[in-house]
């Protein structure tokens, strides 16, 4: 095979490949020889430059084979495409046809009867036709073979673009298939390779604070051991945004609770420890059993009361406060400083969006979302409210929620 030749069949590979994924086509080209009595039927894809077999019936010896190639201005097919695919051409005898008497197709391959049908996918895309050719003269120009050539034709057309649907979705489904084997190994690596030396790291920096030192090296150990605790906070919350991606959401185990105000005062006292300077509030107000996951209940906490301290005014406390009211828990973080813009509360809950921005603003922005999440996983709510006076998010939910 010539390379020009090698290279076309590459170029319609998939052209021919489709139909050949249509069962009812053979059996048309069948049909159509014994109907009409031709020898040769045939679908082309047909495009200005090139008339390409797609898939062939041959009785006649004709030679062709799906992904051969005729000169597409030696066909008759050709003018069917040049009339907008919307026209179709019959020749019963060539020697007494007035059109194509002398027309160059039937002395290059040899016809006396002819027939080309457009064939168009359903969105009105021209694809080529299905033709059919005999040496000997044939009666095939009647309203009943027309007929039969174009709902054949039709049904070709709309088997395409099944078809290219089908070949689309599993397309999609192995690049879904990748993607889902990446985010895996993505967990995999936060969920172990990453927190594992992390945990190293905090041990001796545990290690190093129990030992006797002074000055400039309590300084170091205490940048080391809130960075790990700013690290390890990033890590779970990229943990879970990856499982919340993956269709799994926030796991969270409910259990009868009475004392989560220990929980709440162990997330105030780290993120007292993890910023010194600045003033934080707390007031709890609880009674009875509460219904909770209460790790998930410190993780959100702990990602509100960082958002407030890191976008509320650095002069002003940060306040904290939970309470149990009318058979519903509340649990609420306010700051002081510039109220969100208005522009930012459609997006406030969503990943990688911060409540303002800034040169010095750290983290992913995940935390809103994580808190929100958890919310939602306990069947509860978060809001905000924002003014010059203050921003407040609240998280409520039913202290007796027994939902699985």
């Amino acid at each position: 095979m010539p390379p020009e030749n090698a290279v076309l069949k590459n170029l319609f590979s998939d052209d021919v490949a489709a139909v050949a994924r249509i069962d009812a086509v053979q059996k048309i080209l069948e049909v159509v020889c014994r109907t009409t009595g031709m020898g040769f039927s045939a679908v082309a894809r047909v495009t200005e430059q090139h008339w390409v077999a797609c898939a062939v019936r041959d009785e006649i010896a004709f030679g062709l084979e799906p992904g051969d190639e005729l000169d597409v201005k030696t066909t008759i097919c050709d003018q069917v495409r040049a009339g907008g695919g919307n026209s179709l051409i019959v020749i019963d005898n060539v020697a007494q046809d007035e059109t194509y008497c002398a027309h160059q197709a039937p002395k290059i391959y040899g016809f006396q009867s002819y027939i080309s049908v457009p064939i168009h996918l359903p969105d009105g895309r021209f694809f080529g036709t299905l033709c059919a050719m005999d040496p000997k003269p044939a009666r095939i120009n009647t309203p009943a073979m027309i007929n039969t050539f174009r709902l054949f034709a039709d049904l070709i057309g709309f088997h395409l673009s099944v078809g290219d649907r089908l070949v689309a979705g599993e397309r999609a489904l192995v690049d879904e298939r990748r993607r889902t084997e990446l985010r895996d190994q993505f967990i995999a690596v936060l969920g172990h390779d990453l927190r594992n030396p992390l945990a190293a790291i905090r041990a001796g920096a545990m290690l190093l604070a129990a030992m006797p030192s002074e000055g400039p090296a309590q300084r170091a150990v205490a940048v080391i051991q809130n960075s790990a605790a700013r690290m390890s906070g990033l890590i779970e919350n990229v943990l879970d945004f990856a499982r919340g991606q993956l269709g799994e959401g926030i796991p969270v185990t409910r259990e009868p609770v009475t004392d989560l105000e220990l929980t709440l005062d162990h997330v105030v006292a780290e993120l007292r420890t993890a910023w010194p300077g600045r003033a934080l509030d707390a007031e709890w107000t609880l009674g009875g059993t509460i219904l909770c996951d209460p790790s998930r209940i410190a993780q959100l906490l702990s990602n509100l009361l960082a958002n407030a301290l890191t976008h509320g005014d650095d002069a002003a406390p940060v306040r904290t406060s939970a309470r149990t009211i009318d058979g519903e828990f509340q649990l609420a973080v306010t700051n002081a400083g510039n109220p969100i813009a208005p522009d930012k509360f459609e997006r406030l809950f969503q990943p990688f969006s911060r409540a303002s921005e800034g040169p010095d603003q750290q983290g992913l922005g995940l935390g809103l979302y994580i808190a929100s999440e958890i919310a939602r996983a306990h069947e509860g709510r978060l809001d905000v409210q924002s003014s010059a006076e203050e921003t407040r998010f609240t998280f409520r939910m039913p202290v007796g929620n027994q939902a699985a």
